[in-house]
């Protein structure tokens, strides 16, 4: 197995305000390639520790990656570092420097002297084209595999993995097909879904499972290696399907598409439409409803009543049954998503009305309570749940379980 470690350098990312994003997007192409990222660091302009951190990257694993401080600035150390790392000099690149000048030249700049650090290069390394700034990357081999430096900014970096790095390296790396499985789930708990089907996919170092979480949405991912694509879809196939029998109707895609574009895609498939009434989601599930183009061939309209008397007014709920049940309970959601469809005209209504905190709710309905309606041609129902005692997470995990609702009722309408 080819093992890759990941160094993201720069004072900067140990700061609240900036996040090392570049580590995510070269994990993912690490990983189509086969390739297992086992390590990621990340570390500041300090050249005696970034030079020892490259040091035991090159001897655990085969490739090693960093991003950052290339600039031409005094803390921009990565050059000399890495140099120091691998027992080489740094060499004047009169090439780079030829380079780096006409770059300067045609947007009509005088080059500051500090820029032509970019132009050194590490001795014996490969320079990497930067076309979409002024430090080249390098590549340097490595006695088990190759040492890649990549320029911090994203719209450098990405053209230059994509353009230079996998290709060189492909020849390092063995042959064989990778291939992935997706399960989209909704309706459970991260700890149910694992316990369900843990006992299939841990009998298995090939494929390898990855289980990721959000509020009301997980995924559970296959990860298939093998020299044929063949063999790759029947390993698929023997660890995937037992997992799809036993989460059933909880997967909502296995092409990794978002719950509001499944929902979406079966109110087109059945011509039928749909409105929403709001109240503690505050417009979240239009939102996503409406979030991609096309929309407008299935959403009607949306209601945000975030008090009892816009409930009354927009919706036509009635006082008494406000003030005997309060706006939190079964009788208020179910008016709500009644309303939305009779005032529309929709197919379908989804409504939610609940306590998301910090303040509010009582013994019997505590804060992360929601109650969801939905109102359909077979008749009105409503759903009570408790989504934990986050505001941000319970908002989410009711619009969540508000469009799954809504899902499963059109899977059953035929």
């Amino acid at each position: 197995m080819i093992r890759a470690e990941i160094i993201a350098i720069g004072s900067e990312l140990l700061t609240p305000s900036r996040t090392d994003t570049n580590s995510l997007f070269i994990t993912d192409e690490l990983n189509k390639l086969g390739v297992d990222v086992v390590e990621k660091h990340v570390l500041g302009d300090e050249r005696a520790r970034l030079t020892e951190a490259v040091r035991a990257a090159i001897h655990h694993s085969e490739i090693v990656i960093l991003t950052g401080g290339l600039g031409p600035t005094e803390d921009d150390v990565t050059r000399e570092a890495v140099a120091a790392a691998v027992d080489r000099v740094l060499v004047l690149s009169l090439e780079q420097e030829r380079i780096l000048t006409l770059r300067f030249q045609q947007i009509h700049r005088e080059m500051a002297d500090n820029n032509r650090r970019q132009t050194f290069l590490i001795e014996g390394a490969e320079a990497l084209p930067n076309p979409y700034g002024t430090a080249p990357g390098q590549f340097f081999k490595t006695k088990s595999g190759g040492l890649f430096l990549l320029p911090g900014p994203p719209r450098e970096l990405k053209p230059m993995m994509h353009e230079q790095v996998v290709p060189r390296l492909r020849p390092m790396l063995p042959p064989q097909v990778i291939k992935t499985r997706v399960f989209r789930v909704a309706g459970m708990g991260e700890s149910d879904l694992d316990a369900l089907v843990a006992p299939v996919y841990t009998k298995y170092a090939n494929p390898t499972t990855t289980v990721l979480s959000a509020p009301g949405d997980l995924s559970v991912t296959l990860f298939a290696r093998s020299s044929s694509e063949a063999e790759a879809d029947a390993l698929l196939k023997e660890v995937g399907d037992p997992v799809a029998q036993l989460l059933g109707e909880r997967v909502y895609s296995t092409e990794d598409a978002p719950l509001e574009v499944v929902v979406g895609n079966l109110l087109r498939q059945r011509r039928a439409t749909v409105a929403t009434a709001e109240s503690c989601t505050g417009g979240l599930i239009a939102t996503r409803l409406t979030e991609h183009a096309g929309s407008s061939d299935f959403f009607i309209a949306s209601y945000v009543t975030y008090n009892d008397r816009q409930k009354q007014q927009l919706l036509g709920i009635s006082k008494d049954l406000l003030e005997a049940h309060t706006a939190v309970s079964e009788p208020v959601a179910r008016a709500m998503a009644e309303a939305a469809k009779d005032n529309t005209g929709a197919t379908y209504a989804l409504s939610t009305t609940g306590y998301a905190g910090p303040d509010g709710g009582d013994q019997e309905n505590p804060v992360g309570t929601v109650f969801i309606g939905l109102a359909s041609p077979q008749g009105t129902t409503v759903r009570r749940i408790h989504c934990g005692l986050d505001r941000a997470r319970i908002r989410l995990f009711a619009t969540q379980a508000a469009i799954d609702l809504l899902r499963r009722e059109l899977l059953h309408a035929g």
